[in-house]
């Protein structure tokens, strides 16, 4: 889910999870995908935290460029973005979206953000699906506040998958099974699945101002609608290593099947799905 990070797998607890979604050009075109339909999310978010004309923004874990792509609409030309992303490979394709888009205003690194050498004069520092997947989010945000000036904003976009269980109905069971499926294959691979309620708790203890909170999930129902499509995509990403953990195998989720088979469930029930629940978080750093 979300934006490209770290894969080290998780031996202990001061390893990063390894990036449940893989990586491939299909997931690659799913995140792109996952940013089309959390976009209004985001933008609110952007909004809310005050990401302004002319700031200089760091993007923490870029992945395809999406969020970078955004923020560089908010700052203008007269602003900067920096994206980060530990994945080379998909920084190619976030930098050739960023060129076709005419966007001047954008420059990404390949890197850890939390060991590379970056300036101190970052007006905001966002991140968007990137906290679930650090081995100590705390750690990571007092290491990133240390490139925001007196009165920066930190502001983070994470999921919060435990709440997703509140959405099982004895009328969906294929959506039923497909969450504890989901929510399995994220705990095996040691992301946090309650980061999104975490993200208070994490500002506060990594000596930060109480952050502002907002809850948005996408919904739809209707034939057509592309989180359908989406989900089916997201499960394709995972099925490697669904199978590896021995959850399930390709042929038990069917692949090829399955946007068809929710979306049947969905208009038979008459129960909307629900995409992953996301929760923004920002403060200002004290002048």
């Amino acid at each position: 889910m979300g934006v490209s990070t770290p894969k080290i797998l998780m031996s202990n607890q001061n390893r990063d999870a390894e990036y449940t979604m893989g990586r491939s050009e299909e997931e690659t075109q799913r995140l792109i995908e996952q940013s089309q339909l959390y976009d209004d999310v985001t933008r609110r978010f952007f909004l809310r935290s005050g990401i302004a004309k002319g700031m200089k923004v760091l993007d923490v874990g870029s992945g395809a460029g999406d969020v970078a792509l955004t923020l560089a609409e908010f700052v203008g030309p007269e602003g900067k973005v920096i994206g980060v992303d530990v994945n080379p490979d998909i920084l190619k394709t976030a930098q050739d979206r960023a060129e076709a888009a005419g966007f001047s205003n954008i420059e990404f690194i390949a890197g850890d953000v939390r060991t590379l050498e970056l300036p101190n004069d970052f007006d905001a520092i966002v991140g968007r699906l990137v906290l679930l997947y650090m081995a100590d989010p705390v750690e990571a945000l007092k290491q990133l506040v240390t490139h925001l000036h007196s009165g920066g904003i930190i502001a983070f976009q994470d999921t919060e998958l435990e709440l997703y269980r509140t959405v099982i109905h004895p009328d969906t069971p294929l959506i039923n099974q497909l969450i504890e499926w989901g929510l399995t294959v994220f705990e095996r691979s040691g992301a946090h699945l309650n980061m999104g309620m975490e993200l208070y708790r994490v500002f506060v203890d990594a000596g930060l101002p109480e952050p502002t909170l907002h809850f948005e999930a996408p919904m739809g129902g209707p034939e057509g609608w592309p989180g359908f499509e989406y989900l089916a995509n997201s499960f394709r990403s995972l099925v490697p290593l669904m199978e590896a953990y021995g959850i399930a195998t390709a042929e038990e989720i069917d692949i090829d099947t399955l946007a068809d088979r929710i979306q049947a469930e969905v208009t038979t029930s008459k129960r909307p799905l629900l995409l992953p629940p996301h929760i923004t978080a920002y403060a200002s750093l004290s002048t």
